[in-house]
């Protein structure tokens, strides 16, 4: 329960820390697009953090408190819709999946450059 209210105060914080910083930036003068997509970014981790730890959260559920067949058919379904909204939410986020991640970031340096 613990890891639960941890997961949903991650999300509300961050959400509340998000809209705060906009409207921060929108008074200082920035354009509305760029507070748009920093809000949404913002949002998005949070978001994603926060379903991290509610999958965790039912898992540790499922397996210390109530280890039946029904128990672990409804975490499945739970655990594969959390994925699901975690793999859409990094695609909105960066415009990759999740999976794309480690080979995009990795740069070749040209031999003779330095570094």
């Amino acid at each position: 329960m613990a890891i639960e209210m941890l997961g949903i105060a991650i999300i509300t914080v961050i959400a509340l820390y998000s809209l705060v910083h906009g409207a921060v930036r929108l008074l200082k003068g920035d354009t509305l697009s760029d507070i748009q997509q920093q809000v949404r970014q913002q949002l998005g981790r949070g978001i994603l953090l926060g379903l991290g730890l509610l999958i965790a959260a039912d898992i540790i559920h499922t397996v210390a408190v109530e280890l039946t067949f029904e128990t672990v058919g409804v975490l499945a379904l739970v655990v594969l819709n959390r994925t699901f909204l975690s793999f859409t939410l990094e695609l909105e986020l960066t415009g990759k999946w999740p999976w794309q991640q480690a080979g995009s970031e990795t740069k070749t340096i040209p031999p003779g450059t330095g570094n």
